[in-house]
């Protein structure tokens, strides 16, 4: 069930034989309830958005490997990272576009601000599951009503807890807390 006015979740990569348009379909599902889609995905999926075949998200996040095999060529710079998510923005694609930067942090862009909210310079031990802890994080601030470059800096200091873990373990709560203040967020 869709809840009402609420937030809705899509992450991951889908199976095969899975519709590789369902986020659309998901898109016009969340309308019908005034809910809201956050999309974190790979593969046929970011293949159906590249063709203009998903539009309207609220929230597209993906990381740089992604993003660069979207956009067709290298982003090297946060700035590039940046102009890029803001094209999409622009293209009707989602209200707010992020993008990881691993150790460089993540972006956020909307139609008018672009934001860089740096990593917490932590130990890494592994970086499975940093990407879901981000929008985790980011997902918790926006439905308390955080400014986006609140959310960002929440999640980006979720991602940052997350590597501190072994193996698939996600963040904890009381690490994500305490790097709140270690992940800034600057315009860009």
């Amino acid at each position: 069930m869709i809840p009402e006015g609420g937030l809705v979740v899509l992450s991951g990569s889908h199976p095969p034989g899975f519709p590789d348009d369902f986020p659309a379909r998901l898109v016009a599902l969340c309308s019908k309830f005034d809910a809201r889609l956050i999309l974190d995905t790979s593969g046929a999926a970011l293949r159906a958005l590249q063709a203009g075949r998903i539009a309207g998200l609220d929230v597209l996040r993906l990381d740089h490997e992604e993003a660069e095999e979207l956009a067709a060529r290298p982003l090297p710079t946060a700035k590039d990272s940046a102009d890029f998510a803001q094209s999409l923005v622009r293209h009707g694609v989602a209200r707010v576009v992020v993008l990881a930067r691993g150790a460089d942090g993540s972006i956020l862009a909307t139609d008018r601000d672009r934001w860089l909210s740096h990593a917490a310079d932590v130990p890494v031990r592994s970086k499975t599951g940093a990407g879901d802890s981000f929008v985790a994080g980011f997902t918790l601030a926006l439905s308390q009503g955080a400014a986006l470059p609140d959310c960002l800096q929440r999640g980006m200091a979720a991602a940052s807890a997350a590597v501190m873990t072994e193996a698939t373990r996600l963040c904890e709560r009381s690490d994500a807390e305490r790097l709140i203040a270690d992940c800034p967020v600057e315009r860009i």
